[in-house]
This record gives C-alpha cells, sequence and structure tokens, in this order.
C-alpha cells in the first residue's frame, strides 16, 4: 500500500474533517422525533379526520417518546391550517392532517389560495377512507337506485339533494352521480353536514351522499334510508346495503385523509413517518375503533398517498369546472 505524502495527507484529513461537519442523511431519520411534533388538523375538533389525528397522535406519544400534539387551525374549508404547514419548517416537526380538498382539490374551487396544493406538501401516508352511502328520506318511495335515477329524469332539477356545503365532498360526491347517471338534481347547501341529515330524515330533501360514519347511526335507527354503498364490495357496516355497482351504476366515491408534511421534507423523516404510522394504524386498538365507525384504515407508503391525492385531483377537476362549483 502506498503511503500518501504529507501535502496529500494534510488535503485528506482536511476533507474527512470537513464530511464530517455535514450531516448524514441517515442519521438525522433516526435522530425523529427530538423534540414535540405538532400535527395541524385544518378543521375544527370532533370530525373524523380529527379523531384520526388525535388517535394516532396518542399511540406515536407513548412509542416515541416525544408529545405529538394535535393543533385545530379551522376555517376556509381547511385552506388555513393548511398554509400554516406549507409556510411550515420542512424539518418533519409539523404535518398536515386533513381530508384531500386541501391538499388536492381547494384550488379548483377557492378563487384565491395562499397556497398550490401541487406543490407546497410531501405526501406521506393514507390515514383511512370513508366511503360514502346514497341515503333518501324514510318518506319516499324509492327502494333502490334505479327509482331515484328514473324519478330525476322524469322530473328534471325537482329532486334534492344536501350537502354540507358547495364544495364539500357530500357535494362532489352529488355532481359526480349526476354526471354519471345523466341527471339533473337540485343541490341544496347547508352549514355542515348535521343539518342536512337532521333536514333527511324529517323529509325536507329527497337525498344525501354522506359518510358513513355520520350517517350510520340515523340509518341504524330506521330514521333514512340507506338505498347503495358507493364502493367496490359491500362494507361491514351495512352489509344489507348493495353497491352502486351491483344496481348498474359504476360510481365509486369516498373522502380520504392522509398526513402530509411541508414540501422539502427529507425523504428519509417522511418515510419514518409513514412507517410507524401505519404500524400505529395496525394496532387493534385503535383499528378496531375506528373500523366500527366506519372508516376504512390506510397505512403505506408516501408514493401510494401520492397517488391517492393524485386520482383526487384528476377525477374531480372536471367535474368542478363543469358544475361551476365555488365556496361559498
Amino acid at each position: 500500500m502506498t503511503i500518501p505524502t504529507m501535502p496529500r495527507r494534510r488535503a485528506l484529513l482536511a476533507a474527512s474533517g470537513a464530511a464530517a461537519l455535514l450531516p448524514a442523511a441517515p442519521l438525522r431519520a433516526q435522530a425523529w422525533p427530538a423534540r414535540p411534533v405538532r400535527i395541524v388538523v385544518p378543521f375544527p375538533p370532533g370530525g373524523l379526520v380529527d379523531t384520526l389525528a388525535r388517535a394516532v397522535s396518542q399511540r406515536l406519544t407513548a412509542q416515541l417518546g416525544q408529545p405529538m400534539v394535535v393543533e385545530n387551525r379551522a376555517g376556509a374549508g381547511g385552506n388555513i391550517g393548511a398554509d400554516v404547514v406549507a409556510k411550515s419548517a420542512p424539518d418533519g416537526y409539523t404535518l398536515l392532517a386533513s381530508s384531500l380538498g386541501p391538499l388536492a382539490v381547494n384550488q379548483f374551487i377557492y378563487p384565491s389560495m395562499p397556497y398550490d396544493t401541487r406543490t407546497a406538501f410531501a405526501p406521506v401516508v393514507l390515514l383511512a377512507q370513508t366511503p360514502k352511502v346514497m341515503c333518501v328520506a324514510k318518506a319516499r318511495p324509492w327502494r333502490d337506485v334505479a327509482a331515484v335515477v328514473a324519478e330525476a329524469k322524469a322530473r328534471p332539477g325537482q329532486l334534492t339533494a344536501g350537502s354540507a356545503g358547495s364544495g364539500s365532498s357530500l357535494h362532489l360526491a352529488l355532481e359526480l352521480f349526476k354526471r354519471i347517471t345523466g341527471t339533473e338534481i337540485q343541490h341544496v347547501s347547508y352549514r355542515g353536514a348535521a343539518p342536512a341529515v337532521t333536514d333527511l330524515a324529517a323529509g325536507q330533501i329527497d337525498m344525501l351522499f354522506d359518510n358513513i360514519p355520520n350517517i350510520l347511526g340515523q340509518i341504524r335507527g330506521d330514521g333514512v334510508r340507506a338505498l347503495a354503498v358507493a364502493t367496490e364490495r359491500r362494507v361491514p357496516q351495512l352489509p344489507e346495503v348493495p353497491t352502486m355497482r351491483e344496481q348498474g351504476v359504476d360510481f365509486l366515491f369516498g373522502t380520504a385523509f392522509g398526513l402530509a408534511a411541508p414540501a422539502g421534507t427529507p425523504t428519509e423523516i417522511v418515510t419514518r413517518v409513514a412507517e410507524v404510522v401505519t404500524a400505529a394504524l395496525r394496532d387493534p386498538e385503535i383499528g378496531g375503533r375506528l373500523a366500527e365507525q366506519g372508516a376504512i384504515l390506510g397505512g403505506g407508503t408516501p408514493a401510494q398517498f401520492a397517488a391517492v391525492v393524485e386520482q383526487e385531483r384528476t377525477t374531480l377537476e372536471p367535474v368542478i369546472r363543469a358544475a361551476a362549483i365555488r365556496a361559498e
């Protein structure tokens, strides 16, 4: 072996010393988290995304030894809280737990946005999905989807369907259903899903596409009639309710919830977060509690969640533009 000359040895020593000062990528992932992590929920407390974030945060706090603090920053369809995360340091210590509106489609609904949904975030992991169920008022005679479609075509624009607000996932589900079935149904916008469900049970509106956890109690309590679930196969919570496809309508729709980080967050930290969250979702205590509410638990890789976000954007952009949907 050749021994380096003195000048060359000094150069090698200097280079090795400089390299020692550079942070090693694997060490950053191993060190995370070294302090509390903030999980921003851009909606009020009590909703499903808030429930998901708090269940996961409790599990991760115990597992990782650092507090996972959930912070609700509601407003503007999730844009206010999402903007907080978009403008935070990309270091893994501020995460966004949200439905896909702020991550994928709000830019098509709101006239001005504080961030670009395509570039502001690094998708981390899918938390859960909640399938939509089509329900009608008990006072109506319809027993299947075909009867509703026939009635809507016989009386264009006279049937009414409620939603949680213009641009909400309930509204988008209605508009996609109208597009697929070639029907005209009047949209009735409410300030939240709860008053829409109340009016449906009272027979003030004809129908509603809602997330199963939101309306499951009314279905089981015989307050409304469930006609179809917008899923690939029947759901365990409503095994007697057929799918849309079983009834000849190629309609799939659900609400996805996931974690995102500010764009530029190191890949190894994003991957680490996805791994620990996926493990938490596999915990029987967490999984069982959420599944009882009608949630289909997620998990997986950042790439898989990124694909979900992109599919949402691709599917709903033309629907939003064709219906000229704008936030109220």
